[in-house]
């Protein structure tokens, strides 16, 4: 099976944007373009990161393109530096946060990818969102994307 019939290249800043003010995501590949393979966006963690939380329908993967990123997964928290891959199962407690000041950028992989439609349900029509704003919807509607915030962010 192929992720896609159709080539994609994406440069350098190109791709869907969502503007969140602690942490603009740019998806790069969605479920339409990877024949519903998998979702991949870029991430810029300027503030914190999302609450504790577990997904019971997909998996998450995180790349770390630069900065040192906090990461729990279950019980363990340990730091993630520029080159690092972490694979977040389902159904395992995990968030993830800035180890320092510096800020982080990641690429995050969904699989299967329909989780992606949870940031575009949280944003909505609004050009930008706050962090604050964004956690609160996040919270509204994770039932309806099986996924559970069992605590706070951490950091």
């Amino acid at each position: 099976m192929s992720f896609s019939n159709n080539p994609l290249v994406l440069g350098p800043n190109e791709g869907k944007l969502l503007q969140i003010s602690d942490h603009p995501l740019t998806f790069k590949a969605s479920k339409n373009q990877t024949n519903g393979a998998y979702s991949l966006f870029e991430a810029n963690l300027i503030g914190g990161g999302p609450g504790q939380h577990v997904h019971s329908d997909e998996d998450e993967a995180i790349y770390v393109l630069e900065g040192d990123l906090n990461v729990k997964l279950g019980d363990d928290i340990f730091i993630a530096k520029p080159g690092s891959f972490i694979f977040l199962p389902r159904n395992i407690v995990h968030t993830f946060w800035k180890a320092n000041e510096k800020p982080v950028k990641i690429l995050v992989i969904i699989s299967p990818p329909e989780f992606e439609e949870f940031f575009f349900d949280i944003v909505g029509d609004e050009q930008e969102i706050d962090g604050e704003k964004f956690g609160k919807r996040a919270m509204e509607i994770s039932d309806s994307y099986n996924v559970e915030f069992v605590g706070p962010p951490l950091g």
